[in-house]
């Protein structure tokens, strides 16, 4: 595969990427860099502004304010020399009812150029990457939600070109089938080719996202790997259960003095839970603890998750939906 790279070695340079439809900015000065062979995760609920964010990317809607390259190519001046560098697999394809899930795969293979043997050869190595082998003669008109799900997906995987826009694909997957496309798409950037995924699951980002950012009413409010969108609302966090309830007051002194923060306690439960600035002070918690005869039935540590991250900055939980009017994606 050539590696199609821009001087900067950024698949996607957008800055202050505007779109309004009527009255409403639907994405509000979106700014994003996505380095050549990454996962670069969008995260946010409906109607943030991800689906029109990647419909300008992919030149199917023009700008109303700012600019976006792909591997250095204007969107808006250059479309023909973007479009031959992208795929896009949108929610949901434009696949014909009639026809059987083989005749479908084999007219986007032919479409996109391959010849009929090769059309052969990738309708077959999809139908049965999807799960579809058994289905594959059967017309879409008699799938069920699901399997019409994943011959979407397929029919978007027919080409690997360098850069692929994933919007929202795993929605209405099942666990299993989701957990395919994840591996799906860890091959195909490891073979090269550079993926924007966008999503409203908090655990798919964290699971493939090289870099995230946070989209909330059409502008991005955070940006960087996971590990830093969760250190950025604060560190880890001591959960400590013990033997003998009775010396929960002991306990909480001794933990206030080892780590310089007032614990939470949960008394009926004999569990107390303290911020962690520093995994290093575990240690010295322990022999505190040890010292003082205090019995700890268990300890563990844990960082915020992205759940966590999304709601301290957007004061909202990630499956809110954030368009009322239903306008813009």
């Amino acid at each position: 595969m050539t590696n199609h790279v821009s001087a900067a070695g950024l698949a996607i340079e957008a800055t202050d990427l505007v779109k309004v439809f009527g009255t409403q900015r639907a994405v509000d000065g979106v700014s994003l860099a996505v380095p050549t062979g990454t996962v670069y995760g969008v995260l946010g609920p409906n109607g943030a502004g991800k689906t029109t964010t990647i419909r300008m990317l992919a030149t199917l809607l023009r700008p109303d304010g700012g600019s976006a390259r792909v591997f250095g190519h204007d969107v808006v001046r250059e479309p023909s020399t973007v479009r031959s560098l992208i795929g896009v697999t949108g929610q949901y394809a434009s696949v014909d009812e009639d026809l059987t899930a083989t005749e479908n795969l084999m007219v986007f293979s032919r479409l996109l150029g391959l010849s009929r043997s090769a059309s052969r050869r990738r309708t077959a190595d999809l139908l049965e990457e999807f799960a579809l082998t058994d289905a594959a003669d059967k017309p879409l008109k008699n799938f069920s939600g699901g399997m019409r799900r994943r011959l979407d997906l397929a029919a978007g995987l027919i080409a690997t070109p360098p850069l692929l826009f994933l919007d929202e694909p795993t929605t209405g997957l099942d666990p299993r089938t989701r957990a395919q496309m994840w591996e799906t798409i860890r091959g195909l950037v490891r073979d090269g080719t550079t993926v924007l995924l966008t999503t409203q699951y908090l655990d798919e980002a964290d699971q493939l996202a090289d870099r995230i950012a946070v989209i909330d009413r059409g502008r991005v409010i955070a940006d960087g790997t996971a590990d830093e969108l969760k250190s950025s609302i604060g560190g880890s966090s001591l959960h400590l259960t013990l033997a003998d309830r009775s010396q929960l007051d002991l306990a909480r002194r001794v933990l206030a003095e080892v780590l310089g923060t007032e614990p939470q306690a949960t008394p009926e439960a004999g569990r107390l839970t303290a911020a962690l600035p520093d995994a290093g002070d575990t240690t010295d918690l322990l022999i505190g603890l040890r010292e003082r005869d205090i019995a700890v039935e268990e300890i563990s540590v844990s960082r915020p998750s992205l759940d966590e991250v999304f709601l301290t900055l957007t004061g909202h939980p990630a499956d809110t939906d954030t368009d009322p009017e239903r306008t813009a994606a």
